[in-house]
């Protein structure tokens, strides 16, 4: 009958600890092992003085390991615990819109721009991309549009390119997941260069899938294909650069799942289909280069379409 008070006491007592440089290891570790079952840890984190200032300080004193690289698993491990507080407070819908007013965000980008591919690098990117996940989960529109005003859309097409295929799983969901909201489509179609990235990032992961099959991963590649077909402008520049290998039958083991098997019909349906301004799709093999090779033909279009 006891348990719950005593726990209540030791939730608070961890939390005035993360303001105690001597107490504040021992406290992120606990508390973010406690994050799951404390439904109110986010207000109680936000609302505490002086705690935000410290997880922000926990962040900002690793930025020097980063370049050069010489980060370790324990100082890694530290500062992933902070941004696992961090995520929960991204999560809750109380402390969402103060958190995205204070920016705090744009403190996690530094993590995302690394290419090191040593394990205490790549957790740090994985659970930065955690907290950025956690946000455009929520489908609010405030969400997607403080992540337009940021860099993180060149910033998950890096890590799409580069990324080890978690890493790249969860980039491209959260692109996905702005694309599916209107603004974000309209953003990443408004111009034929932001469209082009996308289309050029999606069309090499697709031939690096040829080789390295990831189920996973492709879900999240055909859907963000489908949700571009749903742009004129996009659907007749992908009559041109769509890559083979989704034509035909290169992915079919990893299409077991019907919704991702359905997306994928969806999508070749969607550029079968003309309309004002369509295209004949281009026989061969020559979907890869496509984007780029008319470039300059298509953004011309683009711009008085």
């Amino acid at each position: 009958m006891s348990s719950v008070p005593v726990e209540s006491e030791k939730i608070f007592q961890w939390i005035q600890d993360l303001t105690n440089a001597e107490k504040r290891e021992e406290a992120l570790l606990a508390l973010s092992k406690k994050r799951e079952v404390v439904p109110d840890l986010a207000p109680m984190l936000w609302h505490t003085g002086a705690v935000i200032a410290a997880l922000l300080h926990e962040i900002v004193s690793i930025y020097s390991y980063m370049n050069p690289p010489t980060l370790t698993a324990m100082q890694s491990n530290r500062v992933c615990n902070a941004l696992a507080l961090l995520q929960c407070v991204a999560s809750h819908p109380e402390t969402r819109s103060a958190f995205l007013a204070a920016q705090i965000p744009q403190y996690l980008y530094p993590f995302l721009t690394t290419n090191t591919k040593t394990q205490p690098f790549e957790y740090l990117r994985l659970t930065s991309l955690g907290v950025i996940g956690a946000l455009v989960k929520t489908d609010e529109q405030e969400v997607i549009n403080f992540l337009l005003t940021t860099e993180i859309i060149p910033l998950c097409l890096r890590i799409m390119e580069y990324g080890t295929e978690l890493s790249k799983t969860v980039a491209t969901f959260i692109l996905q997941k702005i694309l599916l909201d209107e603004i974000g489509l309209a953003h990443i179609c408004q111009t034929y260069d932001r469209f082009s990235h996308v289309a050029i990032t999606l069309g090499n992961m697709v031939i690096n899938l040829e080789k390295e099959k990831s189920a996973r991963l492709l879900k999240h590649v055909i859907r963000c294909y489908l949700r571009l077909s749903d742009n004129s402008r996009a659907r007749v520049a992908l009559r041109s650069c769509l890559p083979d290998q989704l034509k035909g039958d290169t992915f079919d083991a990893c299409l077991e799942d019907k919704s991702v098997r359905h997306w994928l019909n969806m999508l070749l349906k969607n550029l079968e289909d003309s309309g004002p301004g369509g295209e004949v799709p281009r026989p061969g093999g020559a979907a890869l280069k496509a984007c780029a090779l008319v470039g300059t033909d298509m953004a011309a279009r683009w711009q008085c379409c």
